[in-house]
């Protein structure tokens, strides 16, 4: 799909509900879909799968889900060639992982690392290795760090369920992650002071290791170019301000002149 003819520079939609988790799809056929995480109540929330249509130049949802949990991430299999099966994976109390079809999308497993019980303690996020897809790895609030293996049953002519089983575990995982120079361990390399109010969410360029985009409640996404580090970086290079306090931002990694921000009930993607 391109969208380039067009000269719209920001497309919205408009959600039943509060989106506060998005991913962009990185199949080649569906580069203009994302899934999105709705909080409705706490036992009760919706996952949207939506796509932009390039005829109308609108959003379309596709499908829609029941999520028991908050969606703490969200996340499309990183597979840019199409050969995996189409898959989506969410974390909250579970990490769950999702087959999506064009009319339907289905619960495939739910991965437990606790052995002992039903129950586990709610996971705060995870990814996907992006050159091992049949890897993923999650966290945890009670410090453990889970390492899982799929088993997607990829032989041709048959369709099997996806598996998964715990391939490593990093216990007691107790302190703040952080950004910063190996080299130069103990100082942050830049800091970036603009926002007015707490950041949200943070991309990198994925075709650029000297830009970053971050998102606040401040309703400002803004675009850094952070090269001369590490000399201060004074001020973005871009900026927008949405409708309301910016909940999440994702850049399209296979196609890097789109942004995808959420705030309120709204999804928009920006070119930049």
């Amino acid at each position: 799909m391109s969208l380039h003819g067009k000269r719209k520079e920001i497309y919205k939609y408009d959600a039943p509900w509060t989106v506060y988790a998005m991913n962009w799809s990185v199949r080649p056929d569906k580069r203009f879909r994302l899934a999105l995480g709705s909080f409705v109540e706490e036992y009760n929330n919706k996952v949207q799968l939506v796509g932009l249509e390039e005829e109308s130049s609108e959003f379309v949802c596709r499908n829609t889900f029941d999520h028991p949990y908050p969606t703490t991430k969200i996340m499309w299999i990183p597979d840019t060639k199409g050969v995996y099966p189409d898959l989506l994976a969410t974390s909250g109390d579970y990490l769950r992982i999702w087959r999506v079809s064009d009319t339907e999308t289905r619960l495939e497993c739910l991965l437990n690392n606790n052995k002992n019980s039903d129950f586990c303690a709610p996971l705060t996020s995870f990814d996907w290795n992006e050159v091992d897809p049949n890897l993923l790895g999650t966290s945890s609030i009670d410090t453990t760090c889970t390492i899982w293996g799929l088993e997607t049953g990829q032989v041709l002519g048959r369709v099997n369920l996806v598996s998964g089983h715990v391939k490593t575990q990093l216990i007691a995982h107790d302190k703040e992650v952080v950004i910063l120079d190996v080299r130069v361990p103990c100082t942050p390399v830049a800091r970036l002071n603009n926002h007015r109010a707490c950041v949200n969410g943070i991309a990198w360029a994925p075709h650029s290791s000297c830009h970053i985009c971050t998102a606040a409640d401040d309703h400002q996404a803004l675009i850094w170019d952070i090269q001369q580090m590490p000399r201060a970086i004074e001020d973005p290079i871009l900026a927008y301000t949405a409708e309301g306090e910016i909940n999440n931002v994702q850049w399209a990694s296979t196609q890097p002149d789109w942004i995808a921000i959420c705030y309120n009930n709204c999804l928009e993607i920006l070119r930049v």
